[in-house]
């Protein structure tokens, strides 16, 4: 009589991989609620506004990722540049650091994180109306399937008219382009899309 040796169990993988599957957060299972006084710190510390486009807060940028307060009363705070070496997340994180010791959370941290990385589909609709109103064209959201476009059309954010031309690759921050309307004939800065 021969005897098979048993196998070992074969994994197997029921969920989505690929492209098509997002990527949850590590900490989403795991991460508790926020607490009443850590939601009005990170509705405080979102109010700051952005020191490179102060008609934007950080909260309408999408910057600001959490604010923890631990057993202690020390207060944990995330940010996200909006590009690895952005010259403005220092005086984001000491702006971010004078409004909750005004408001008397005498323990804080500003801590830098890069994953998961900004991206300029976490600027809030608000946002959005904000840059436009401003005189700024806003970046357009990310396709989420499909195909990418070849051209790029940017509208003007003082007449309307998509018929623009790009003027120079960088403006007065590295993730701002200058470009110009042909229609109304006025440059304006675009949002580049991350």
């Amino acid at each position: 009589m021969v005897t098979k040796a048993p196998q070992a169990p074969t994994a197997t993988h029921t969920e989505p991989v690929g492209p098509s599957a997002p990527a949850a957060p590590a900490e989403s299972a795991t991460a508790p609620a926020p607490t009443a006084l850590e939601a009005r710190l990170h509705a405080l510390a979102g109010s700051v506004p952005d020191p490179e486009l102060p008609v934007l807060s950080l909260a309408e940028l999408g910057v600001l990722r959490s604010v923890r307060v631990d057993a202690t009363g020390h207060v944990d705070v995330e940010l996200t540049p909006t590009y690895t070496g952005c010259p403005a997340i220092e005086a984001m994180s000491a702006d971010i650091e004078q409004v909750l010791r005004e408001d008397g959370q005498d323990d804080v941290t500003v801590r830098t994180v890069l994953s998961p990385a900004w991206s300029t589909d976490d600027i809030s609709a608000e946002g959005r109306r904000k840059l436009a109103e401003f005189g700024i064209a806003p970046p357009r959201p990310h396709a989420a399937e499909g195909p990418i476009p070849l051209t790029l059309t940017v509208r003007c954010p003082h007449c309307g008219s998509t018929d623009t031309e790009l003027l120079s690759r960088f403006s007065s921050t590295a993730c701002k382009a200058l470009r110009r309307c042909v229609t109304c004939r006025e440059p304006f800065d675009h949002f580049k899309e991350l």
